[in-house]
């Protein structure tokens, strides 16, 4: 059974904060050998979304209000444990993390730093490119941008 759960930071227990940044340096810094501080002093003013299975972390993201990341809101940290690629969960999250968008800052307008590999994936949810490409971390990456609900 997937329980899905959507947290302030001062929501989070001690253990779960935890399990977030363990899971996420497992697929960002150990799984795509990158090497950067995850820990970058924005965690204290995201929303935490994430799926647990048997009360492990199947898949996080965490979710910015306007003019913390962009202007705009955003969506970063987006991953799927490895155990638990294939099962879609991936795209719940996305769906999951727009509508808690919609309903806690009002608007569909959301701003991300994709990877490369995964611009079909967000694509499929109204982002588009802005152009803007880069290497963040040394991962090629694309701006995009998604200004309303895809219907």
């Amino acid at each position: 059974m997937i329980d899905w759960h959507l947290k302030s930071f001062d929501e989070l227990s001690r253990d779960r904060l935890y399990a977030i940044m363990r899971v996420r340096q497992e697929v960002f810094i150990v799984e795509q050998k990158t090497f950067y501080l995850d820990a970058d002093d924005t965690d204290q003013t995201a929303l935490h979304l994430w799926a647990e299975v048997d009360g492990e972390i199947a898949a996080y993201c965490r979710l910015f209000g306007p003019r913390i990341k962009y202007e705009e809101c955003s969506i970063g940290r987006v991953l799927t444990h490895p155990k638990y690629r294939g099962k879609g969960l991936g795209r719940s999250m996305m769906i999951l993390a727009l509508e808690a968008i919609q309903t806690r800052f009002g608007t569909a307008k959301v701003r991300i730093s994709a990877q490369d590999y995964l611009l079909g994936f967000y694509g499929d949810f109204g982002f588009e490119s802005t152009g803007k490409r880069y290497l963040e971390d040394d991962l090629p990456h694309t701006e995009m941008l998604r200004t309303t609900d895809k219907k």
